[in-house]
């Protein structure tokens, strides 16, 4: 049936968990079977003397006529008797009379002996037909209570195996997925799936990357649960770290052109090709060298596009003399047609946005989850542009590096990537693909630039709730409305209880990270528990709580009003769609009815396991049955009136 306790079960590096699955493998037996009630099978009462007595008295009734008459007939012998012996009458009349009254006598004395016998028969038969069916009923007593016996033993048998299953199963994205989109969700929804998510890749020995730009700190609990588990986490706070952000300074000049590119695209909201800006910002990276700086690029830029005095650059270092001479030259006489200039105006008012990047950087040591978040105390437009950034610059690296031995190894996670541009999405989704790195994508709501990307290529689609009713309409035609779907009453109960993520990210590459912190055991149950928000409200949320669920149609009503942590998860097979529902709760792993192997493997592995033996001849025949066995008082008539 497989092992109920997490704690034996292995995480396996190439699944990644979604969530949990409330599934019964064996169907609440109900209560147990009612015994047999003590007036239902009471053995019948003995023969009553009274009726004896009755019949006795009614026959001495009908026979008084023919005692009363025999004794007459007995008088007149002796009257006859003593006239023959004091010679009265002669003995030839009295011998003919004696004959004649004893005749008559013995006639009445047989009749009332038949009477007799016939009533004592009678009896005999009542008594015997009440002890025959005294047998019979002692013999309905012990089948009953023999079959009771048999029902009470199944039913145990099945109680037993239905308290003692598992309850919550492990959902986990097929081997042949390389991408996870998320759509919907709350930010607690999305911190008790990351957290979920990232704790299973680390704890298998994988490497994590998350850039968040919720600017909720929903990776807040995975940071505990990684330096419990004996991780030293990097979190970058941007842009307070830019000047410590390293990312993208090993990028050729022509990488780097194309990430600034993309990040001045962030602000066009017309589609309008970037290789224009791309042909200006590779000429000028080779003007400036290998190693150029975003400040330098600016520098460059202000130059080209005859902004402010060139010389206070110079004074700066950012540009040398020579450098200015060949900005000056670079484009020739279109410098003068103003579409350069104007270009070049535009793309420094964007970079200067981005001057501190790396000019702090230092050493770091390296680590096996990484963060890179926005201050939600920043400006919107600013953090799009750095989210573009740190997403276009991360696409290069992956494009660089070579292909993974084990995909989902090196797991990426995008926290509201529906605030990028579709094309950086796309190129993020080709890089990771060829590279086999994971992707798992998360959306705040279904624009139109996210409905032409969900769920494209070999990827699952997970849907949280859906608050916009138009995009519970896209998701539901998605998953399919004829799908029903079981949900847990824990799932239900903790939602109404869950609150967001509290607090901020606390950067960990300052000056300030120099102290060592207090490591844990690694132990990814007792991580849960005690250094996630999760693990310490669930319990407290669970007490009291029954084991039930209910099922709901896929619909949009029913999509806007899922609990926070409900999952639908969803992915094309060869024999059609599958579609199932978990519950993202980290806390859940911590049950001892969870069990990391999927509901599927576990069901077939339990049929396996149960199938019946063929039955075996019995060698000397069916055996007597034994006594009834002592199953104590019966219980208690149930009344209907009385809530349980």
């Amino acid at each position: 049936m497989g092992d109920p306790h997490p704690e034996h079960a292995q995480l396996q590096a190439d699944r990644i968990y979604l969530g949990w699955q409330y599934a019964l493998l064996y169907p609440d037996p109900g209560p147990p079977p009612k015994r047999p009630a003590r007036e239902d099978v009471a053995p019948p009462q003995p023969v009553d003397d009274g009726w004896a007595r009755r019949e006795r008295m009614q026959k001495d009734l009908l026979n008084r006529p023919v005692r009363i008459f025999r004794t007459f007939m007995v008088v007149v012998a002796a009257g006859l008797l003593a006239l023959g012996v004091t010679q009265l009458l002669a003995w030839s009349f009295v011998l003919l009379g004696l004959v004649a009254a004893g005749g008559v006598a013995v006639i009445c004395s047989y009749a009332i002996r038949q009477g007799d016998r016939t009533v004592n028969e009678r009896i005999r038969e009542r008594r015997e037909k009440a002890r025959r069916e005294q047998e019979r009923r002692q013999r309905e007593i012990v089948t009953a209570q023999e079959e009771h016996a048999a029902k009470y033993r199944d039913w145990a048998e099945k109680k037993s195996r239905f308290d003692k299953q598992l309850t919550w199963y492990a959902v986990a994205v097929p081997d042949e997925i390389d991408r996870v989109d998320v759509a919907g969700g709350t930010l607690p929804g999305w911190s008790a799936l990351i957290t979920l998510i990232g704790a299973t890749r680390l704890y298998s020995g994988g490497h994590l990357t998350v850039l968040d730009l919720s600017e909720g700190a929903i990776a807040k609990d995975l940071i505990e649960l990684a330096r419990r588990g004996g991780d030293d986490p990097l979190v970058w706070v941007l842009p307070v770290d830019l000047p410590r952000l390293d990312l993208g300074a090993t990028l050729k000049p022509e990488a780097f052109a194309d990430v600034l590119a993309h990040v001045v695209s962030v602000s066009e909201e017309t589609s309008r090709d970037i290789g224009f800006d791309n042909a200006i910002l590779e000429r000028v990276l080779e003007v400036l060298g290998e190693n150029a700086t975003i400040s330098q690029v600016t520098a460059a830029l202000r130059a080209l596009a005859q902004v402010g005095d060139p010389r206070d650059d110079m004074r700066f270092g950012l540009l040398t003399a020579s450098q200015l001479e060949r900005i000056g030259t670079l484009f020739g006489r279109g410098v003068a047609d103003r579409v350069v200039i104007e270009r070049a105006w535009a793309l420094e008012s964007q970079l200067r946005k981005l001057e501190t990047l790396g000019t702090e950087a230092v050493r770091l040591p390296p680590a096996r989850l990484r963060v890179v978040s926005m201050d939600r105390q920043a400006g919107v437009f600013g953090n799009r542009v750095l989210g573009t950034y740190v997403a276009t610059a991360l696409t290069h690296i992956l494009r660089q590096s070579p292909a993974s031995e084990r995909p989902w190894y090196h797991t990426i996670i995008v926290a509201g990537a529906d605030k990028l541009r579709g094309d950086v999405l796309d190129r993020l989704m080709d890089a990771c693909e060829t590279s086999r790195t994971g992707l798992v994508l998360t959306y705040r709501s279904l624009t139109p630039t996210v409905r032409e990307r969900l769920g494209r290529g070999h990827a699952a689609v997970a849907f949280m709730r859906l608050g916009n009713a138009e995009d519970a309409r896209v998701a539901s035609e998605h998953v399919g409305t004829e799908h029903r779907l079981e949900l847990a009453q824990l799932t239900e109960t903790f939602s109404s209880a869950a609150h967001g993520p509290s607090g901020f990210y606390t950067s960990t590459v300052g000056a300030g990270r120099t102290g060592h912190e207090e490591k844990g055991e690694g132990d990814l149950r007792e991580g849960i528990t005690e250094s996630t928000e999760w693990g310490r409200s669930v319990p407290a949320v669970a007490e009291g709580v029954l084991q039930r669920s209910r099922e709901f149609l896929v619909e949009p009503h029913q999509l806007q009003q899922l609990p926070t942590t409900s999952v639908i998860v969803t992915h094309a097979t060869a024999e059609g769609r599958q579609v199932r529902l978990a519950d993202a709760n980290p806390a859940i792993l911590t049950f001892p009815k969870t069990t990391l192997g999927e509901f599927e493997e576990v069901r077939r592995a339990a049929l396996a396991v149960n199938e019946p033996d063929p039955p075996r001849q019995e060698e000397d025949g069916p055996s007597e049955p034994g006594p009834p066995p002592n199953l104590g008082p019966p219980p208690p008539r149930l009344d209907w009136r009385k809530r349980p």
